[in-house]
Order: structure tokens, then sequence, then C-alpha cells
């Protein structure tokens, strides 16, 4: 029976590869594939010389899945997505640490070896399949345990990433008063040792985060009670999300013309002003003065690496579920070298505004810049506060910055969430189509992640969310996610054939540079990186102090290895359940793919990749 369904799709698909090559098939962004990733067979009209893929829709049950109103907004909502907090707080930092202008050297080569490789196959992939992050894995059905996956990342970056939206939130409000509150020291959380005359010190700017937005217990173990301010501003960010994301690409694609374009005004402005202030270029300096010494040193390049797969935001599943909104004729492989260069791009131009700001900070206390260099969260709620509390007219330019903030990290929140739920919805057959199920998935997503991030507005919230910003999604999940993306597109489904898809797709080929990254450089980078992080590993301490318990270090690696064994348990999930011997269901399971996409590659030569994929991947467990 399940062969000869299989024989049924093989069948229709080769009239509709027939229909193509007599020029009779008009790609109109559901041409090869119905919704969910599912293959159209539907009748054939004599008379059109097309395949009716819209009629098929119909048929099964499923509306007809949406598309950009215009291209733009698929281009927008990847801008929005992939450049976000990371490349302010984080890229200029590294830049600095690691040398200067010469880290730019190992960071482009991770950008062609492993960046756009892979941001490209996530695009392309789910561009061909019209699915979301768990159906487009139908190409290699034993592997369908990538999508899972990337779900559990996906949803865990949702769950903590809005964190810093809240805190952010907070603090733009509190820059509407006419004296900064992190400025003086007659607050109620000050200590009697607090100077308004800072020499060598960030004490009264450290207090405020930490005795009055956090309230920070003394550990995991003492959550103490809510902070309801903090509660309030999460719940506003969440709303936010919320009507960004309830009508769909139709509603996102709009909003994200002002979310992912107005925080680059803002820079602009920030530029300005900060190249204007004394000691902005002793700060420059700083930033891209080129240290030779520093490209012998290993973490320098597996820095640059890690920065790559954290801004380019891969292994998220979100990105193909913005792919899988576009046309099916839509040159997705140029959108790919275009949306690394504004990344990228983003990034190097931020340090120039991070780094005229310090300059002049480390100028007015009269200390070394190194003294007041930070990144992530330390950046922006530490330096940069600190810093404008220095300017003339400081609250204008405390909101300035941190309605930045908050704009960099709302479009990559509600496009995670858009992610997430597509996911969600693709796998509910069209029989249960419900007019008002995104709506109501939506709310679900948020309320569910809501419930959660109340443990992280508590006392001891900071401490939760460090678990889940160190295990959940962390360097060695995306990575372990990126390599098995790689390994299953180019040896169990092919490289050849997947590159044929994207000719089908663009009406040419990529450059081979494409093949070769995906079958043998860029697993061997990820797996390069993940060994190293792995046999680098320090457990998790909190500013260098506090150490988590044992049993805080479970909790973490609960966390990460949710989603890296989604991959070997679905695998043998699926071996196990299935009838017949291993090699029968490797056969079934390499003819349903081979039959999906061409005829030309042998199913046998599929079967020996399969094997070897997996002796791999139970090498590595």
């Amino acid at each position: 029976m399940e062969k000869s369904s299989l024989d049924a799709d093989c069948c229709a698909l080769n009239t509709v590869l027939v229909e193509e090559k007599r020029g009779h098939l008009i790609p109109n962004g559901n041409a090869h594939q119905g919704v969910n990733g599912t293959l159209n067979g539907g009748p054939i009209s004599a008379a059109a010389g097309a395949v009716s893929a819209a009629g098929a829709e119909k048929r099964q049950g499923f509306p007809e899945r949406e598309t950009w109103t215009r291209q733009m907004d698929f281009m927008m909502s990847c801008v929005g997505f992939a450049v976000g907090l990371g490349n302010v707080w984080r890229f200029p930092y590294l830049c600095y640490k690691n040398g200067g202008g010469v880290f730019l050297i190992p960071y482009v080569l991770f950008i062609f070896l492993g960046g756009i490789p892979i941001f490209f196959l996530e695009i392309a992939l789910g561009q061909f399949m019209k699915a979301g992050s768990i159906n487009v894995w139908n190409i290699a059905p034993l592997f369908k345990g990538l999508g899972y996956a990337s779900m559990v990342i996906v949803f865990f970056c949702n769950t903590y990433y809005i964190m810093v939206l809240a805190w952010g939130f907070y603090y733009l409000i509190k820059s509407f008063n006419s004296t900064l509150p992190w400025s003086t020291c007659d607050n109620p959380w000050n200590t009697e040792n607090c100077i308004e005359i800072f020499l060598l010190s960030f004490m009264n700017v450290i207090l405020h985060l930490r005795n009055k937005v956090l309230n920070i217990s003394d550990g995991l173990d003492e959550p103490g009670v809510i902070n309801w301010e903090l509660m309030l501003c999460l719940m506003a960010v969440w709303v936010m999300v919320y009507f960004c994301v309830w009508k769909g690409v139709k509603s996102t694609g709009k909003i994200v013309y002002f979310t992912a374009t107005f925080p680059y005004v803002v820079l602009i402005i920030l530029l300005v002003r900060g190249v204007t202030l004394p000691g902005a270029y002793d700060g420059i300096l700083y930033y891209v003065k080129p240290d030779w010494s520093k490209l012998g040193e290993a973490q320098v390049w597996i820095d640059a690496g890690t920065q790559i797969f954290f801004s380019y935001a891969i292994g998220l599943g979100a990105l193909t579920a913005l792919g899988s909104y576009n046309r099916f004729n839509n040159d997705c492989y140029k959108d790919a070298f275009v949306l690394a260069l504004i990344n990228s791009g983003t990034s190097f131009f931020s340090g120039f505004v991070v780094f005229s700001i310090l300059g002049f900070m480390a100028s007015e206390q009269g200390v070394d810049i190194s003294k007041v260099a930070e990144s992530g969260p330390g950046l922006a709620f530490i330096a940069y506060p600190k810093a404008v509390s220095l300017m003339p007219v400081a609250p204008v330019w405390a909101a300035l910055f941190f309605v930045m903030l908050l704009l960099l990290g709302l479009d990559s929140q509600f496009v995670g969430v858009e992610g997430f739920v597509t996911g969600i919805l693709d796998l509910f057959p069209g029989k249960y189509y419900m007019r008002y199920q995104r709506e109501i998935a939506v709310a679900i997503c948020c309320l569910l992640c809501f419930i959660i991030d109340l443990s992280m507005v508590t006392q001891g919230g900071m401490y939760v969310f460090q678990l889940f910003d160190y295990y959940s999604a962390s360097g060695m999940t995306l990575l372990w996610q990126a390599f098995w993306e790689c390994v299953v597109v180019a040896w169990v489904y092919g490289a050849d054939r997947f590159m044929d898809d994207i000719a089908r797709m663009i009406g040419y080929r990529p450059f081979p540079w494409m093949k070769w990254c995906w079958s043998f450089i860029t697993p061997c980078v990820c797996m390069g990186i993940f060994l190293f992080h792995l046999l680098n590993y320090k457990p998790l301490t909190y500013n260098n102090v506090y150490v988590y318990p044992w049993w805080g270090e479970v909790i973490g690696w609960c966390l990460a290895l949710s989603s890296m064994l989604c991959i070997p348990v679905s695998l043998v999930y699926k071996l196990s359940g299935a009838k017949g011997t291993f090699r029968e269901v490797c056969t079934i399971s390499s003819y349903s793919n081979h039959c999906s996409i061409s005829q030309h590659i042998r199913g046998v030569e599929s079967i020996e990749r399969l094997y070897c994929v997996v002796f791999v991947l139970f090498i590595l467990l």
C-alpha cells in the first residue's frame, strides 16, 4: 500500500516535470509543492496544460498559503530578524578584543564558509517546500527531528530573549525624567558609598540595575518576589509582539518596515553625536586598530565563527518560515548575499557608534578605554547609560538609545514567534482548519512564554535568564543544528538534487561553491567549533562570583539536550516503529525522497549515503 502511494506520487510529479519542460508550467508561488511541504499530485488540465495547485489545496481543505505582498516585505523581515541586539552589543566588543581590524579577516572568511551557505540553504528550503521548519524536512523523513529541534530552540529564544526588551522598555520609560535616575545618589537603592563624580567606577549605574531593576537575590535557590514594574513592562512588550504577528505575514510585512529601518536612523544620529564628542577618535582607533599577533590565537577564530552563527540567526527555523512565504520563482540566491551584506555591514557600522561613545566616556573619566569597554547587557544597561548621563540633554540621548534597542529586539522577537507559529500550524491537516486558528495559536504561544517569563521577573530571575541564555540557545545547540542541516541536505537528500531544485526555482544553478560548502566545508567548520566549545566548557557563573549549584547545571543541560536529542531520538523512533528490515526501511525513505524530486539518481546511492549518516550520528553520540 505504501509502495503504491509512493509510485503514485512519482507519477504525478513526473507529469509536472514533463509539463515544465514543455513550457506549460508557470511558477506562481505554488508550482510544485502544496501547503505544508506536501506534493500536489492533482489533475492536470488538458485545456490549460498546467497544474491546478490552488485547486488541490481547496480539495484538501487548506487555505491558500500566504505570500508576501511585495518581495521587499521578505527582505525587511529577514533584516529585522537577523539584525538584532548581537550586532550592536556583541560584534563591536569582539572586534576590539580580538585585534581590531584584524578580526575582520576570520570574520569575513567564516561568512563565506558557514554564514551565507546555511543562510541560503534555510531560505531556499522553505521557499521550495512551502512549509515551516518542521515539514520542510519531509525531504528526508527519517531526519524530521531537525524540524522539532529548531522549534525547541526558537521557543526557548522567544521565551528568554524578550526579557532584554522588557528591561529596555523599563529604561525607556525612566528616560523620560528630567534627571536620569541612575545619574544621582539620592535614590532609595543607592548605598552610602555612592558618589556622583565617577572616577573609576560605574557603581551608581550598576546599583540601579542590580538593586532597582533586577532587585537580585543571592542565588538561584532564592527566587524571591515578583518585580511588578518589570512584569508590567514584560506584559506590554508581549502585547506588542502579539499584535505584530496575529494576522500573519500581511501585517508583519508592513510593521517590519518601521522596526527594521528606524534603528538605522537612530544609529546615524548617535554616530553624528558621538564623533563630535571629545575622545571619540581614540575610541574608534581602539576599535579598528589592527593587532596582527591575534591571528595566531585560536580563540579569535572561534569568536569569529560563533558570532556568524549567532548574528545570522541560523538553526532557528524562522528563516525557513520566512522563505516559505516567497513566490516560487523568487531569486533567493541573490537575496542571501544582499542580506548577508546588510547584516555584517550593520555590525561593523555599529562599532563606530559604540566606541565613539565609549571613547568619550573614557576621556571624561581619565581612564583607559579597556576599563569601560563592555559587551552584551553590560554595554546596553551599564556602559551606555553611564555614558549618556555625562552628555548634555542626557534624557534625549538615553531615550533615543533605548528606542533603538527596543526596535532592534522587537522585530527579531516577533519574527521568531512567527517562525514558531508557522511550524506549529503546518502540522495540522486541512480538515482541522478553523477561521481564527492563527490568532488563537499566537495567543497561546505568547501566553505560555509569558508564564515562563514570570520566573525571570523575580528577584532570582537573572539566574534563570542566564540558564536559558547559556544553554538553551547556546553556540553548541546552534552549531549542532547547523551541522546536521548541511549533512542531511547534502548527503541524505543529495546536494546535486537540491541544486537542481534551486535551479528550477530561480532559473539558474548557483555557483558550485555552495554545494562544496554544504557537503564538506561548512559541516567541518560547525563540528570544529562545536568540539572546541565542548572541550573548553566551563560551569556557568554569574558576574564571575556566584557559582550555580549542581542542580542548576542539570537544568541547563536538560535545556540544551532537549533540542539536541530531537534528531537521534526521532531517527531511532522512526526506525524502530517501521516494518521490515533496516535496509527495507531505508529503501522506502530513499525512494520517497527520490521520487519527490527527480529520477536521475539511483535509489541505492541514497541508501548508501543514509547508512553513512546514521553511522556518523551514532558515533558522535
